[in-house]
């Protein structure tokens, strides 16, 4: 039974922190907000997190789709003005175990990721998160699991507004690599079936600005 709870300071040690910033910055994360992430556990162990941080409009990502700033990147979006108590969803680890990149697919497919989104939604309204903003990844599962997010409509259906789309360049410029087969010949191969349907990879690299304002 996989149980879901925010990440307090007595989690840093227990719960990997990759992506999160060094211990300091993620207890001085939970000191100013209550929590640093919503974890997700098998029991005892450590199976998945769904991480935030306040929202920044002014964050760039130095290395685009390759580091974790990227979700708190919003400069190629006409993004709207919001409260200043804004939180920004952040990454999405599901079938994590320990710190690294490795990923259990025994804990993909199980809709952890959507149950992270759902308690997420649920603290947030309890601790009286003005709003939230999000990246939605566009709505291909093959770039769903090599970006390792939710689409618009998993969103939508807790709330969350669209409210900007762009094609992202950094994505659209790294889509040639990746059908190439830098992240695996699997999604390799469904990418290169969603070209064949006629998907262009401007199409393909849409993403969207997500917003849930408290209700």
């Amino acid at each position: 039974m996989i149980h879901y709870q925010p990440m307090r300071m007595a989690d840093v040690g227990r719960a990997p922190i990759d992506c999160q910033g060094t211990e300091d910055e993620v207890r001085a994360r939970i000191a100013d907000l209550g929590a640093s992430a919503i974890l997700a556990f098998d029991g005892k162990q450590h199976v998945g997190q769904l991480q935030f941080r306040r929202y920044d409009p002014a964050l760039r990502s130095p290395a685009g789709i390759m580091d974790p700033l990227y979700w708190g990147d919003f400069g190629q979006a006409n993004a709207p003005s919001l409260p200043p108590g804004t939180l920004n969803l952040f990454c999405y680890h599901v079938g994590q175990l320990e710190a690294g990149d490795a990923r259990d697919s025994r804990y993909h497919g199980r809709g952890i990721g959507v149950a992270l989104l759902e308690a997420f939604v649920n603290w947030a309204d309890a601790t009286g998160v003005e709003a939230t903003v999000a990246k939605a990844v566009p709505p291909f599962r093959p770039l769903g699991v090599f970006m390792g997010g939710h689409p618009a409509s998993i969103y939508e259906d807790s709330g969350f507004e669209t409210v900007a789309r762009w094609c992202d360049h950094d994505l659209r410029d790294r889509l040639p690599n990746v059908l190439a087969g830098e992240h695996g010949d699997g999604v390799a191969a469904a990418l290169r079936n969603l070209c064949d349907q006629g998907f262009t990879l401007d199409e393909l690299a849409e993403v969207a600005m997500v917003v849930r304002r408290r209700q």
